[in-house]
């Protein structure tokens, strides 16, 4: 069994980052609520508590059992975490005279604790919090200070409990990936031995154990997530896997045929289905961007549900969920309103009696990339920018129609292959056209215009969560608008979104 490092989430932003942090140690971990604990098994190592936006001093605080944990397992407490270690065990925790946030540095370091050897003195640390720790129980040893905060860091004596009042995850912390070394490989004694190639082995037995002789069915999408969770049931099951591509007549140019003789060419037992027509016209009149959602994945659904039936005694669907969405559907907050609907974490309708597996469920995106990329998995699909779900329904602002789509189709195609002949695409993470649901004047030749408005999006981005424009060079932009204008007709502007996410989102629907 795979050791791992237990994560207790009370709602911090910053949760997951810790998570990325241990995972490119080679660590496995996983993210639970504070509130409902996992079971406890042999292979866990170590538990680290989060930060919250939540005080110790409220009247109904994040409370966690920690019985079976605080004392028997190596524990860090990080912000909250580390307060509620100190509040709740015979301490006191105050509002902080001013508020502690930003960057600071280690006035004092106690160089003899495991937790923080190979930390420099005066070293930069984050802090953000409203409460401090005043005073800890008579067994707590200080270990570090700042300026402003005596307890930044403390161990319980006999222990290997420890807890910081800094966030070692942040990019700001400057030597927090070595505090974090230090905890899971010198005091939990973790191996570090969570690897693409373990993952894909491990993945591989326990897909086989587990669907034995059943038939499956895959959808494929065309991006990476999909495409890797294909490779790696084709591996264990062989044709016993059955990929459905669908073209929902909202695919890029000619994505549809290219994708199709590339996953053919990787070996996959795929079948390719027309359904254009179908989505087109249950999408007639649909404007609203929810609805368009919707009303795409109950086509998805009836699709599959009518391919399956084709396929004697399948028994699964395979779907290409990623951690990020499992994380969410489970939060300590309630599954996030924010979730697109075709996320679809698990779900299927009741009348669909196939069972659910999900290869890349324990797997960030660029975990995904990583275990692809060890599979071999074809660079175009590998390196390709993520794509929403809905596909160009969600880029075409108002209603659908075939006319519009073949119009941004173009618009699109010549955006991206401009990306990829200036060799601008791999430094962005996600481009593409929007259709906006305005006309403007124009001039062509000597010919007054009355034609539609696409704006071009390209952002910058590690993990979607946040992003920034892309700050692509003038004379490309002024390139590609020419060739746009030039060469698609119906088109007479481009606007170029410089908008950052948030206060935007990456797609405008």
């Amino acid at each position: 069994m795979q050791e791992q490092i237990l994560i207790l989430d009370f709602g911090s932003q910053y949760t997951q980052l810790i998570a990325r942090r241990l995972r490119e140690l080679n660590v496995y971990c996983e993210i639970h609520p504070y509130n409902k604990l996992p079971e406890l098994t042999s292979t866990i190592k170590g538990v680290i508590l989060s930060g919250s936006p939540h005080s110790v001093r409220e009247e109904n605080p994040p409370k966690p059992n920690l019985d079976s944990i605080k004392g028997k397992l190596p524990l860090l407490g990080v912000c909250y975490g580390a307060q509620f270690l100190a509040h709740f065990y015979g301490g006191e925790v105050g509002k902080s005279s001013s508020r502690e946030y930003g960057r600071a540095n280690l006035s004092f370091v106690d160089t003899n604790s495991v937790l923080l050897k190979n930390i420099s003195q005066n070293s930069q640390v984050w802090m953000s919090h409203a409460d401090t720790i005043l005073a800890t129980p008579t067994n707590y040893k200080l270990i570090a200070s700042t300026h402003d905060v005596k307890f930044a860091a403390y161990q319980i004596e006999n222990e290997s409990t420890f807890g910081i009042q800094f966030h070692p995850e942040v990019y700001h912390s400057s030597e927090g990936t070595q505090l974090l070394k230090n905890f899971v490989f010198d005091v939990c004694k973790c191996s570090g031995n969570w690897t693409p190639d373990s993952f894909i082995d491990t993945t591989i037995a326990e897909l086989r154990a587990k669907l034995k002789n059943d038939k499956v069915i895959l959808g494929l999408s065309g991006g990476v997530d999909s495409s890797v969770a294909a490779m790696l049931l084709h591996k264990a099951i062989g044709t016993n896997l059955h990929c459905i591509f669908v073209d929902n007549g909202l695919l890029r140019k000619n994505e549809f045929e290219s994708v199709l003789d590339s996953y053919k060419h990787m070996g996959l037992n795929v079948k390719g289905v027309n359904a254009k027509n179908r989505f087109y016209e249950t999408l007639a009149g649909i404007i609203d961007p929810e609805k368009k959602r919707k009303a795409i994945g109950k086509i998805f659904v009836d699709v599959f549900d009518d391919e399956s039936k084709l396929i004697e005694n399948a028994q699964w669907l395979a779907q290409g969920t990623i951690y990020p969405d499992v994380i969410e559907s489970v939060s300590v907050k309630g599954p996030s309103a924010t979730i697109k609907s075709h996320h679809n974490v698990g779900g299927l309708p009741d009348y669909m009696k196939l069972q659910v597996v999900e290869p890349l469920r324990s797997l960030f995106k660029d975990e995904v990339r990583r275990v692809g990329k060890a599979l071999g998995l074809d660079e175009n699909i590998l390196n390709r920018h993520p794509f929403p779900g809905p596909g160009l329904a969600i880029r075409i602002l108002g209603e659908i129609t075939e006319q519009k789509v073949k119009i941004l189709q173009d618009v699109d195609a010549i955006f991206i292959n401009g990306l990829k002949e200036h060799n601008l695409y791999k430094d962005v993470w996600q481009a593409g056209a929007i259709f906006l649901p305005i006309q403007s004047v124009g001039v062509m030749g000597d010919e007054r215009t009355y034609e539609n408005v696409v704006a071009l999006r390209a952002v910058s981005s590690t993990d979607g969560m946040t992003a920034d424009w892309c700050h692509l060079p003038y004379e490309f932009l002024a390139k590609i608008s020419n060739e746009i204008i030039n060469k698609v007709k119906g088109v007479n502007r481009v606007v170029y979104d410089i908008s950052s996410k948030p206060p935007a989102t990456i797609e405008w629907e």
